[in-house]
């Protein structure tokens, strides 16, 4: 079973040079956990090694790791009335809701999860407490399919493995599993429709075995009511109305949890 993994990894990883720091989610481990901790303002300081993730709005989270480095996924150029500005932005172009033509040019790194030219984007960008890489997806379009068009964007921080599956169309193949490699946190879309139907998505979710899901991309209270039904075997739900989760590795629930965020754009003091 090692060495099938390892001819796995070895398929979906591509090369890299010697300077990329090497991905500690695609390698094995192990993940303790105790429980989640409580919801903080974006601008409030967080403890060393812990992670702010906030939902902003649709596709959009603002990722924050304990020393300020940020990411906002599926950027839109707007997050809210603030003058906070990421450190990098990820963006797919499935819809005009998940990016922008015209970001702010004050916003240090900008990855689209496709590339213009047709071919696979490639993302391994080091912020040092914060790895952001991207695994390329499909998307269909009008009975056709659009290669490379999507991307499941990976946010390396504080430990911990976050994989954000974009506007997913198709359940990743095995080689894109590996890739993606051990998810401790996960966000993805429950539309039910759009993206992937209810029970592909929810196949997806019980494979990767996240400690923590959050959903996001939904329109109607019934679809996002149908996956949490269909997920509750498993799954402790959790939905208190709060906007944003502070978790490290530490602090992980030992029961898989499904955090249910209310979205909340951002707002300066």
């Amino acid at each position: 079973m090692l060495r099938l993994l390892l001819v796995l990894l070895t398929l979906a990883t591509p090369a890299l040079s010697e300077t990329r720091r090497a991905s500690h989610c695609i390698a094995l481990a192990q993940a303790p956990g105790l429980e989640y901790l409580h919801k903080a303002s974006f601008r409030d300081s967080l403890p060393r090694n812990s992670v702010r993730i906030s939902y902003i709005a649709h596709a959009s989270f603002l990722i924050q790791a304990h020393d300020g480095t940020s990411a906002v996924t599926d950027f839109t150029g707007f997050i809210g009335n603030t003058r906070f500005l990421p450190d990098v932005v990820t963006m797919n172009h499935a819809h005009g809701t998940h990016w922008t033509e015209h970001p702010d040019p004050a916003i240090p790194h900008v990855l689209r999860g496709w590339d213009d030219l047709g071919d696979a984007a490639d993302h391994h960008l080091d912020l040092g407490t914060m790895l952001v890489r991207n695994v390329p997806t499909d998307i269909r379009r009008f009975g056709g399919v659009e290669e490379n068009g999507n991307s499941i964007f990976v946010f390396e921080v504080g430990g911990l493995c976050i994989a954000h599956l974009g506007h997913l169309h198709h359940e990743p193949s095995d080689a894109q599993y590996a890739a993606i490699g051990r998810m401790d946190v996960v966000m993805a879309a429950v539309d039910g429709g759009m993206t992937l139907d209810l029970p592909t998505m929810m196949r997806v979710l019980r494979r990767v075995e996240a400690r923590v899901v959050i959903p996001m991309h939904w329109f109607e209270g019934w679809t996002l009511d149908a996956f949490l039904a269909g997920m509750s075997d498993v799954y402790t739900i959790e939905n208190n109305g709060q906007s944003a989760l502070e978790i490290s590795l530490k602090t992980l629930p030992r029961q898989p949890t499904i955090h249910v965020l209310a979205p909340h754009f951002l707002r300066d003091p």
